[in-house]
């Protein structure tokens, strides 16, 4: 009654809407399926709006049968090209900005089945060799076979005039290709990757994508931006990789050490290392061990031994380091950098005044008067500060540090008279553009951010 009512009132858009909200209940009761209620649609892609290559993300306007205008249709649809005939489940939704969407859940390519999608398909510049001029003359000439005679008896396209040979051998490469792509994607797929990561990972590896996932799923954590280790166990999983197989372990202790450097560490101890391993792999530490060893040997992790001060004994200690190639390597470029600036003389006129007059006094802690930057800021310094002033002026490089209160800003514009005095050029920078202007307006100097300071 309702539906009719609406119908009768024109408001046909609602009756459609209110339709598709029908058969996907009926759908899902058909099918089983629990969760959201998701509506079928099948449409032909027209026309690509927007696609972001590194998720996936698509905005397509496509033609279902019964619309007038084309729909909009958005989600993760990176390989669906244009003509291409989708059977989509989602739902519909209004967007603030845009109006009326559909939002794809999940969906399956299919061959287009009419004259009109094949033409549109072929055209698409999906297949070199074809664009929408041959592909009239293609349809026109083979109807509704057209797909069939591509794939079985391509030589029939010498029947259509103005294609060669070497047209021909382009669009063989150009369908192969295609077909290849669509068998990546369905493997993909079919073992719980995501439309998104299927078209990253084909990026990656291309036609050999397959191959690759088959011998060692855990590579594409380290392959490919955005798949962890846990996306990566959840593919191998299913292709029936071991527990202790050699490759989940190394990927698993890989991800182990990272995750320890996403909370700022460059480097696990190798008893916490194994511990975390352990706990994430379900597996004995003996192979761990066995899987370490064979990683530092294969130069995959680096040891290096190091005495550190232990907070619970009271004392220093040695203990072995494991770092990433890159933190490793990270580190000691580092230090050599901090090393090389602390062994080379300044070639600015305060340190070489400073270094003389430390030369012909014979006290090596000689530096500024601070008593006159006071007088200058009309400020006054207690030892500490003046210690932190003078320091600064006779070292390459000063680390100033203090929690809140204790008077960092104030040290800071100290710094900043002395080496004005010294007729030295001084440039401000900080991490981020709110710091930099915190900075600004704390010592009246331009500040800049560290990215924009190096161009």
């Amino acid at each position: 009654d309702t539906a009719w009512k609406w119908i009768l009132q024109g408001d046909l858009e609602l009756y459609r809407l209110r339709a598709h909200a029908i058969m996907g209940v009926r759908q899902k009761e058909r099918d089983g399926r629990g969760g959201d209620l998701l509506v079928k649609l099948r449409c032909v892609v027209e026309r690509i709006t927007y696609q972001n290559p590194e998720n996936g993300y698509s905005v397509l306007k496509v033609r279902v049968k019964g619309y007038q205008d084309l729909v909009p249709l958005v989600g993760n649809l990176l390989d669906a090209a244009v003509g291409s005939v989708l059977l989509v489940d989602g739902n519909w939704k209004i967007d603030g900005k845009y109006g009326r969407q559909f939002l794809a859940e999940r969906w399956e390519e299919t061959m287009p089945a009419t004259v009109y999608g094949m033409e549109k398909y072929l055209g698409s510049g999906l297949i070199k060799g074809v664009g929408p001029r041959f592909a009239k003359r293609i349809v026109g000439h083979f109807g509704t076979d057209t797909l069939e005679v591509i794939e079985t008896e391509i030589e029939r396209l010498l029947e259509i005039p103005g294609i060669g040979r070497r047209r021909v051998e382009q669009i063989r490469e150009g369908w192969e290709r295609q077909k290849e792509i669509k068998n990546v994607m369905l493997f993909l797929q079919d073992h719980g990757v995501s439309t998104a990561f299927a078209a990253r990972i084909y990026r990656q590896y291309g036609n050999e994508s397959i191959a690759k996932v088959k011998e060692n799923p855990f590579r594409l954590a380290d392959d490919v931006w955005g798949i962890g280790f846990k996306t990566a166990d959840g593919i191998a999983e299913g292709l029936g990789f071991g527990k202790e197989s050699f490759v989940r372990l190394r990927s698993g202790i890989m991800y182990a050490l990272s995750r320890l450097a996403d909370e700022g560490h460059v480097y696990g101890e190798r008893e916490q290392l194994l511990k975390k391993a352990a706990e994430l792999l379900e597996a004995d530490e003996s192979v761990l061990v066995m899987t370490m060893d064979q990683m530092l040997k294969d130069r995959d992790l680096i040891l290096e031994t190091k005495i550190v001060f232990d907070e619970s004994v009271g004392d220093e200690v040695r203990t072995d380091a494991v770092y990433l190639p890159p933190f490793y390597f990270a580190e000691i470029g580092a230090a050599n950098g901090l090393l090389r600036l602390k062994r080379e003389p300044a070639g600015d006129r305060l340190w070489a005044r400073l270094e003389q007059a430390r030369t012909e006094t014979g006290n090596p802690e000689l530096s500024v008067d601070v008593s006159r930057i006071e007088k200058q800021l009309q400020m006054t310094y207690d030892e500490t500060q003046a210690e932190a002033i003078r320091l600064a002026a006779r070292s390459k490089v000063m680390i100033l540090t203090g929690g809140p209160g204790t008077g960092k800003t104030t040290v800071t514009q100290g710094i900043i008279a002395a080496f004005r005095a010294g007729g030295l050029k001084i440039l401000l920078a900080a991490p981020t553009g709110r710091a930099a202007k915190r900075m600004t307006e704390a010592t009246g100097l331009p500040a800049k951010t560290i990215h924009r300071l190096l161009e």
